[in-house]
Order: C-alpha cells, then structure tokens, then sequence
C-alpha cells in the first residue's frame, strides 16, 4: 500500500462523507456486530476529482502489483462502476459478477463475455471479512478464468479477511486501510483523540466490541 495515496484516498472518503465514524452511537451491520463505522463508497462516485483520483489511484496500483492481469471483474454491485471505469483507463475487457444468478432469461452469474483461462483482475469498494468477495473469486473460477488477483478501494484490515484471501490463494491490494484512516480522520477533527483507543480496538474484535 503506497502511504501516500492512502492518506488521499482517506482524506476523500471522509470528505465525500463515504466513511462515518460514529464511536459513540454505533452503526448496526446485517450480521448483528456493532460497528463505530459505516462505509459506503459508492458517494464517491458523486465527485468528479474524487472520482478521478481513486480511477488512477486503482489503475496505478494494478499496472503495479497485476501486470499481466487479461480483464476486469466488478464485484456487484458497488465494484462495478469502479471496475468499469478502470478497465476502460486500461483498455481491458470488463464483467461484472452478481451476488447470485440472475432469476430469468440465461441466468447469468457473470455478465460480459467468458474468457477461458483469461487472468482477471477483480475489483471491489470495500473488503471487511472477504466472505463476499471471495464468492465472486469461485464464480470466475468457476467458469474457466482465473482469479489473479482482487482490488480494492478500501478494507476494515480484519485479520480474518487476511487469512481467508491467504487460504483462497488469492494476492490482495487495497489503497487505503482503516488505520490510515482513523490516524487522518484525528487529523482533520472527524474524531478526537479520546476515540483512537475504542475504535482500534473495534478492528481487533469487531464481533465483541461495544461502544465506550
């Protein structure tokens, strides 16, 4: 991870309002864990130089660490639009893989052409534990292409999302990680300095952490 590029790419997604922290009134995720952050990348989208910049930060980064990357895979449904916009900077072939297999017509689990073989490059907004990501990683494998690698714009840095891209063999790179966030979020006053403690630990165990 370039430091540089994730302190920017923090900065922005604070600015955007994609990330909110929230240690003391906590958001609820489907799971049930309490969490002192929401994150939804997707307002990016909605400015242009922020947009920009994450565009050339992602196409940096995968000329960078997957150069022989064949085509691009958006994780619907939030990777798809970063997806597209980054297979069309690198002049790629672009899918996209749903949650599940469309309900009518072909029943589509990928849309766009399949490419045996091919190495793709799949691209998501946001990592927490991999579960889902990892799904979309069978679904390219399972049609013949290989999952050479997954992008992403940002990640919770969950040890158990390390582990299970680790056992899915599967190289991971994202721009920014939630504790170059937190270090720019005390920086430009998001959250005081009294935070810190709580929210690190939330990282640590998210499945036991309660709100201070």
């Amino acid at each position: 991870m370039d430091s540089t590029v994730a302190k920017q790419v923090a900065a922005m997604l604070l600015e955007a309002g994609a990330v909110k922290l929230s240690p003391q009134e906590p958001f609820t995720w489907a799971s049930g864990w309490k969490s002192p952050i929401y994150c939804d990348n997707r307002l990016t989208l909605s400015f242009p130089a922020i947009r920009t910049y994450i565009k050339h930060a992602l196409a940096d980064a995968a000329r960078t660490y997957f150069p022989e990357k064949e085509a691009i895979a958006g994780v619907a449904t939030a990777g798809v639009p970063q997806g597209a916009l980054l297979a069309d900077l690198l002049n790629l072939p672009f899918l996209y893989v749903r949650p599940k297999p469309k309900d009518h017509g072909l029943e589509n689990l990928i849309e766009g052409k399949i490419i045996p073989n091919a190495k793709v490059l799949l691209v998501e907004d946001l990592i927490s534990t991999g579960g889902s990501s990892l799904k979309a990683v069978q679904a390219v494998r399972s049609v013949g292409m290989q999952a050479y690698g997954m992008l992403a714009t940002f990640s919770y840095d969950f040890d158990i999302a390390r582990q299970n891209f680790e056992q899915a063999g599967v190289p991971l790179h994202v721009l920014c990680t939630y504790p170059t966030l937190l270090i720019e979020a005390v920086a430009k006053d998001f959250i005081g300095e009294e935070d810190m403690a709580s929210l690190q630990e939330w990282r640590k165990a998210p499945d036991a952490w309660q709100a201070s």
